[in-house]
């Protein structure tokens, strides 16, 4: 899903770059998919690249943090796309699949030339990684499952992938990347434990490379498995959460399931799943997202 078209070419000043693509669809199976989805705010043009300076933390790593609406779409737009959609559309961050063996379309135009000029716009990234599944998963285009006797160290084999993808890209220290573990069956003990223990070793691991650890998935499976972790006191969990919940609300606070003494001010809400979506004439297929949380920071 999430397939480019558009309705009229927009004149840009801006060149096309080689082509790249997206990683896994973000959006899984959600009982409370809605209609109707409620307007938000337009940014201004071309804001800075970031929505406030960076925060330096207890780690010592700096914070990138936005706040407002974003989207995630299977393959990193091209050029022209962002540009049309930066002065036109309602957003202000946008996901890119920057790594992961499971990701569900090529990234042809994702290179560090394409991260420059959309950041160079005032976009905020996203940066999700799309690797081994749960051991109970039932997503046949993703077959590569968690072992979970080896469940932390794979989990730090993948942190370590995704590392090297974000130098590359020139996204530096602070940075977050979100493990995108797509939705799984409740109900099984040793599935919930491998995920816990997949996303302890991605998080230790990215953390000692200077980066910080994000955490994708459903609000009934992934997040309520790292919630129960939470307060059963394990560590290290991840430094911010994208959750899937498409009740068409563009809220990251007071949702069932998701206490909001947790991630707070570290959070992003995948409100609606894939829809086209018009500016500037451009379309494109998009997840909508409300953020208020961890974004990419600058280069190293």
């Amino acid at each position: 899903m999430h397939l480019l078209s558009r309705t009229a070419f927009l004149a840009v000043a801006l060149v096309m770059l080689p082509g790249t693509a997206r990683g896994s669809e973000l959006g899984g199976w959600d009982p409370t998919a809605v209609r109707a989805v409620p307007p938000v705010a337009r940014p201004a043009p071309f804001a800075a690249p970031f929505a406030a300076p960076p925060d330096d933390s207890v780690d010592g790593l700096p914070e990138y943090r936005f706040t407002g609406a974003g989207f995630d779409a299977c393959s990193a737009p091209p050029v022209e796309a962002m540009s049309a959609w930066r002065v036109a559309s309602p957003y202000g961050a946008v996901n890119i699949y920057s790594s992961g063996s499971q990701r569900a379309c090529a990234q042809t135009r994702l290179t560090p030339q394409w991260v420059g000029m959309v950041r160079a716009m005032g976009w905020r990234l996203v940066p999700t990684h799309v690797g081994l599944q749960a051991p109970c998963a039932e997503r046949d285009d993703k077959p590569l499952r968690i072992d979970p006797a080896r469940a932390e160290e794979q989990g730090a084999e993948e942190a370590a992938e995704a590392a090297a993808a974000l130098r590359v890209l020139g996204l530096g220290p602070g940075s977050p990347v979100y493990l995108d573990m797509e939705a799984y069956p409740t109900g099984d003990a040793v599935c919930s434990r491998a995920v816990v223990d997949f996303t302890v070793g991605w998080t230790r691991a990215l953390q000692a490379a200077g980066y910080r650890s994000g955490f994708y998935s459903s609000l009934n499976s992934g997040i309520a498995d790292v919630v129960a972790a939470a307060r059963a006191g394990r560590t290290p969990l991840p430094d911010a959460i994208w959750y899937a919940r498409w009740d068409g609300h563009p809220t990251t606070t007071g949702q069932a399931g998701l206490p909001d003494d947790l991630w707070t001010g570290r959070r992003i809400h995948q409100y609606r799943g894939g829809a086209d979506e018009t500016y500037g004439g451009v379309t494109l297929n998009v997840d909508r997202d409300e953020l208020d949380g961890l974004v990419a920071g600058g280069a190293w």
